[in-house]
């Protein structure tokens, strides 16, 4: 039997921790500095809506438009503003960088009052009791021209919260709870 060896496996280690990070584009890369400025591009389904955005200017989010995104991704049903985890941002912004894209993301839901899940719960399978939509942590959403499968790969490479695929539906969703998939 040979003796385990700590060096080599802190070697092993290193190296396959390399290889998974050459794996990321490099904007994938870039992105997670902290100093970098992060902008998103949205337009909401339901609304008609359209929304270009530096939430995060390379130190601190801009509490402005933090205010312009939780608008955006307001409850339209019963037009009610909650205030959005602004890691949810941060997931899409990178999301957009692992998939070398700058094409708009097309919000389905972001924010959902009680009412308004409880609604979408009677009227159709999927939608959670306790849903992070109606906590203002989490997002359904496509982005034109990027494979569904793709955008659902790359979230969830992130492990980052929770990740739902609906293909039947057009959309993908994320949010900034436990990692978990379904």
């Amino acid at each position: 039997m040979t003796k385990f060896n700590p060096q080599r496996r802190k070697l092993l280690l290193c190296a396959g921790a390399a290889s998974g990070l050459a794996l990321l584009p490099a904007s994938a890369m870039a992105s997670l500095s902290t100093s970098r400025p992060r902008v998103l591009t949205l337009n909401n389904l339901h609304t008609g809506e359209t929304l270009k955005t530096e939430f995060f200017n390379g130190q601190t989010y801009d509490k402005s438009e933090l205010t312009r995104l939780n608008h955006f991704f307001r409850d339209y049903r019963a037009n009610q503003v909650k205030n959005i985890d602004p890691h949810l941002f941060d997931q899409l912004y990178l999301l957009q960088a692992m998939l070398e894209t700058r094409k708009p993301v097309s919000l389905v839901s972001g924010y959902r009052t009680l009412a308004t899940n409880n609604m979408l719960r009677e009227s159709g399978p999927g939608v959670a009791k306790h849903s992070y939509h109606t906590k203002g942590q989490a997002m359904d959403f496509h982005i034109d021209g990027i494979a569904l499968a793709n955008v659902r790969k790359a979230a969830l490479s992130m492990r980052s919260g929770g990740v739902g695929y609906y293909p039947r539906s057009n959309f993908v969703h994320i949010d900034t709870g436990p990692v978990r998939h379904w």
